[in-house]
């Protein structure tokens, strides 16, 4: 992938000199009666994506759409896809991408495919929730789970949170808990509405060291034991999404109900991957296999729609345009559908951790 300073290209420069146009949104309605039609975008006839309520014009598009240009989008975008190391601070892949890959085309990560490894994932996670939802996993005593915890802080929170609330139509009979905050009361209001013999935990480290998420399993696991006063009523009631096999045993998991996923995964696109074991358990795994389904379509839209017809582009270039050129350094997510409310607290980590970072120099 190149590395080319959007600031040093021609397009920045005009778009500089264009910025003193001062365009007036309601001027721009005035001139052009068709504006909505110009500046809007349908996705499948599912999605509707409104830009015509932001200081552009023709002028302005055509000279973000340059930017992207100069700035090498296209290899870019191929770089990422297949499987090439953009991200350059830590050396790795970014391929939440191959997550959702429903079409199976290979992709390599140093030369080697990365979907066997996923479909192996999504196999056992398929599995699991077939035994869960239907009762065929026992806890302790005996009995099927009611309840389910999920144990996770950040990625490993918000995106499974914001899904199992956003399509809760779609939910099943499972109850299903949050907890991230390390205040011991989140863990205990939590506790204190399930019955230990009917709830799974779902534990989300990937190291299985994250002190916040380590410091809620491990109470929830004393209120466990306290309960059954027996260990072994551990691998009945827990499971870990993670890659640290020696500590998930020690914790007294069984490694089998480990579902494992790679460093090439970015935690705030994580609910694509064994972390989002909570959102298959609630939803049933036909459904999370929709919702893989549904991104994917997003993801070749993103890879081969034109420049002029890329929703995520033209969503992406009409952000630098507000952000960098006309100072709003702020951003309202308003859901209106309460199914959605946790959408812009899961959609701010999303937003800050991928744009809001700088490498000092």
């Amino acid at each position: 992938m190149q590395k080319i300073n959007p600031v040093q290209t021609f397009a920045w420069n005009a778009l500089e000199q264009h910025k003193a146009d001062n365009l007036s949104i309601p001027q721009l309605f005035a001139e052009d009666p068709n504006r909505f039609d110009k500046y809007s975008l349908r996705f499948e006839d599912q999605l509707l994506v409104d830009f015509s309520k932001n200081a552009i014009n023709e002028k302005t598009l055509t000279l973000l759409r340059q930017l992207a240009n100069e700035c090498g989008l296209e290899s870019a975008k191929n770089a990422m896809f297949s499987g090439k190391k953009i991200n350059r601070t830590e050396n790795r892949a970014v391929l939440h991408v191959a997550l959702r890959n429903r079409a199976n085309t290979p992709i390599a990560v140093d030369g080697k495919d990365v979907m066997p490894e996923v479909n192996a994932v999504l196999a056992k996670m398929k599995d699991f929730c077939e035994r869960v939802i239907s009762g065929e996993w026992k806890g302790y005593t005996g009995k099927t789970i009611t309840d389910v915890i999920n144990i996770g802080i950040g990625g490993s929170d918000l995106g499974p949170y914001m899904v199992t609330e956003a399509l809760r139509p779609y939910k099943n009979h499972l109850n299903m808990h949050f907890v991230s905050n390390v205040d011991g009361t989140h863990i205990a209001e939590v506790l204190r509405k399930v019955n230990p013999e009917t709830t799974l935990v779902l534990v989300a480290s990937k190291t299985f060291t994250t002190q916040e998420t380590m410091t809620n399993a491990l109470s929830a696991r004393k209120w466990l034991l306290d309960s059954a006063k027996d260990e072994s009523a551990v691998a009945k009631h827990f499971v870990a999404l993670s890659t640290n096999a020696k500590e998930v045993e020690k914790f007294g998991i069984d490694t089998a109900n480990m579902f494992e996923f790679w460093d090439w995964v970015g935690g705030r696109y994580s609910l694509w991957s064994a972390i989002g074991l909570s959102i298959a358990l609630s939803l049933g795994f036909e459904n999370f296999e929709q919702l893989l389904a549904g991104a994917h379509a997003m993801d070749k839209h993103f890879l081969i729609t034109p420049i002029e017809k890329n929703i995520p582009t033209t969503l992406a270039l009409v952000g630098i345009w507000n952000n960098n050129f006309l100072g709003a350094e702020s951003e309202a997510i308003l859901p209106y559908d309460q199914y959605m409310h946790r959408f812009a607290a899961y959609f701010q980590q999303g937003n800050m951790e991928s744009n809001g970072k700088i490498c000092g120099a």
